[in-house]
């Protein structure tokens, strides 16, 4: 047992704080957890000082202590990622796709003009985070272990440029699925969420802020999620604030193309992974949202479901218009079930990983 934080950095090659151990002890795992309402009580911390990455240490989760005038505060210079660990199954837990966790994260950086985290202090930051809080990682199937990296801006200034100084934190949540049953969405035709040349891109705190109106209208109207329509003419498909959108027109997948203002998700690129694999017929491509009502109207879309790291994969029963005009397709999660099962197989491990997601976690 390690006796003094020298010795506990020594071994993990960044310091524990002498009070994580207790907090860690004392942590219970409620039989209820939602989404985002369980937190860890450890978090991992690393900062820059506008050349070197350093003073990395986990400590227990608490209040940060932040200049009013930072410009993560003042100009919304943060940038983060939402990725998972499971642990059903196995004694020794594992992350899904975190490679690509921190290549979004570096293209998000890289937007924002923010230095970009070296992958091997992310993989430390988020590995240190699963070993840490192991012993309660969920062990039912569908649960997991929610992990938020985030990068932020920590200088104080009015000056329009970038922090000198950042702070890399990684918090956690033992989660149950973002989403269960099925969706009303709302379709969003006065609102835009990112245009060309934007953010969209890049997963940034601007572009959630910039999705809040129109998501808590759609709330207050007894809808789950907004759908985002481009922003010159409100007439081709973009995303669902953190989720992506796939249809099923006349037996085969389809799915919004890539254009510059949607977030890649990485959900997204396993279920293209995983139909192109299994046979199906995937198209990405252009969608105009007045085509496919049109095509829920006439039958040739069967079945409408959309997917993110915190939903997987999360059936839609109906899109609902400006005027109140709802459009529900006639099947309610048949592809999307398979494919939330041939996804989940994969990253609680309870199928092969042939695509070489998955990286285990050793925890003695």
């Amino acid at each position: 047992m390690l006796t003094s934080a020298a010795e506990r950095k020594a071994e993990t090659g960044y310091r524990i704080a002498p009070e994580c151990p207790g907090a860690i002890a004392s942590f219970q795992l409620p039989a209820t957890l939602g989404f985002g309402l369980v937190t860890a009580p450890v978090m991992y911390s690393c900062e820059y000082d506008g050349r070197h990455w350093g003073s990395r240490q986990l400590l227990e989760y608490g209040p940060l202590q932040i200049y009013p005038g930072a410009r993560a505060l003042q100009y919304a210079e943060l940038v983060f990622e939402g990725m998972k660990a499971y642990r059903v199954g196995h004694e020794q837990p594992n992350l899904f796709r975190a490679h690509d966790h921190w290549q979004r994260l570096a293209n998000s950086s890289a937007r924002l003009s923010i230095p970009v985290l070296p992958e091997d202090l992310f993989l430390e930051g988020v590995e240190a985070m699963v070993r840490a809080c192991a012993p309660f990682i969920p062990r039912i199937s569908g649960r997991s272990l929610y992990l938020r990296p985030f990068v932020y801006g920590t200088e104080p200034g009015y000056m329009i440029r970038n922090s000198t100084t950042l702070r890399f934190i990684v918090i956690a949540n033992p989660v149950e699925p973002y989403a269960s049953g099925a969706m009303s969405v709302a379709i969003e035709r006065k609102d835009s969420r990112a245009g060309l040349g934007g953010t969209g891109t890049a997963k940034t705190g601007g572009n959630y802020a910039a999705s809040l109106r129109a998501t808590s209208a759609a709330g207050t109207r007894g809808h789950h999620v907004v759908l985002w329509l481009d922003a010159p003419e409100h007439r081709y498909i973009q995303e669902l604030s953190g989720m992506n959108l796939f249809a099923v027109i006349d037996g085969e997948l389809h799915t919004p193309a890539l254009d510059g203002t949607i977030l890649p998700g990485i959900t997204r690129d396993s279920l293209i992974a995983i139909a192109r694999r299994d046979g199906l017929k995937l198209h990405e491509r252009r969608m105009e949202i007045d085509e496919l009502i049109g095509q829920i109207g006439s039958g040739r879309c069967t079945e409408l479901f959309a997917c993110g790291t915190a939903a997987i994969v999360a059936p839609i029963r109906q899109l609902v218009d400006a005027d109140g005009s709802a459009h529900a397709p006639k099947l309610l999660d048949v592809l999307a079930a398979r494919l939330r099962e041939s996804l989940l197989s994969i990253q609680e491990r309870r199928a092969p990983d042939s695509f070489g997601w998955v990286r285990e976690i050793r925890i003695g």
